[in-house]
């Protein structure tokens, strides 16, 4: 099947060329809500020869969510694509969002491909930036096989779609202010490109890119100066910030398998550390566990 008129060929290649899909010629796994973006990352998947499979999650907020289930299929039609349709429940709580996206991640496979693009990346920047996060926040998602469009913009991934006469479905929860990343999207970014007067998208993926090598950089230091991060004694000789890092990697390695958890606070780290010094034996952390110490050694309890 050809999947583009001769127009669309060479915006395909210039895009194709962009991504970072997993490597190999095995099966890949996409989500696709439907959207734009996700179209156009099922549509550069299958450009790759490789067997596609779509993955649509069906949260149950929405009065059309199934007929967003039934667009997904025909796309999958369309495109040549294997189509999996998970049906979630989603609790209302007040981080309603949040909870769609735990749901949704619970559901899918875990090494699914996003349609998240640049402009995504740069919305969790200043999202993270306003959350007060450092480097590794700044850093924001990474490229490769999980975000294989983020040096791919929004507009383009829109423009792809036009020229392949695909149809996709609009989320109107997108344009609901309620929700902060909208808020960023809608009125922050616009506000930071009539000062500048420039686009500052690129700017901001390229800080995240900075962050993210000085963070690497830092993990490299931290595991060479505390090669057992629960070493009591190495964690106290270490400098600080390596110290911080060293135990934020021990806690996000132990937790891996909760896709629900974040990343350890500030304020998490700083009560660990309190433990190290032995001011406190044990201390409570997210989700229920703690860490103690015992014989110049911390472990982790969990919940």
């Amino acid at each position: 099947m050809t999947l583009a008129p001769r127009a669309a060929d060479e915006l395909l290649a210039a895009l194709g060329a962009k991504t970072t899909f997993a490597p190999g010629d095995g099966p890949l796994m996409v989500a696709c809500s439907g959207g734009p973006d996700s179209t156009a990352l099922a549509v550069l998947a299958v450009q790759t020869g490789r067997s596609v499979t779509l993955h649509h999650v069906d949260h149950g907020l929405r009065a059309g969510a199934a007929d967003d289930a039934v667009h997904v299929r025909a796309l999958g039609n369309r495109l040549g694509c294997d189509v999996v349709v998970h049906e979630v429940v989603v609790q209302a709580t007040s981080n309603l969002e949040e909870e769609a996206r735990l749901a949704r991640f619970g559901a899918m496979p875990k090494d699914v491909a996003t349609g998240h693009t640049m402009d995504d990346q740069a919305e969790t920047v200043l999202l993270n930036l306003l959350r007060g996060a450092g480097t590794t926040g700044l850093g924001a998602m990474v490229p490769g096989p999980r975000h294989p469009i983020l040096s791919i913009r929004r507009f383009e991934t829109h423009e792809l779609c036009r020229q392949l006469d695909l149809p996709t479905t609009r989320d109107e929860s997108n344009d609901d202010l309620r929700f902060t990343r909208n808020q960023v999207r809608s009125e922050l970014i616009p506000l930071l490109a009539a000062i500048s007067d420039r686009d500052p998208i690129p700017l901001l993926d390229r800080t995240a890119r900075l962050a993210r090598a000085d963070g690497e950089l830092l993990d490299l230091l931290s595991a060479e100066a505390i090669p057992d991060p629960t070493d009591v004694a190495a964690i106290r000789a270490a400098p600080l910030p390596l110290a911080s890092r060293a135990l934020r990697s021990w806690l996000v390695a132990e937790r891996s398998t909760d896709r629900s958890a974040h990343p350890p606070s500030e304020a998490e780290i700083e009560r660990i550390l309190r433990v190290v010094r032995g001011e406190v034996v044990a201390t409570e952390i997210q989700g229920g566990g703690r860490v103690a110490r015992t014989k110049g050694r911390l472990r982790l309890e969990q919940g």
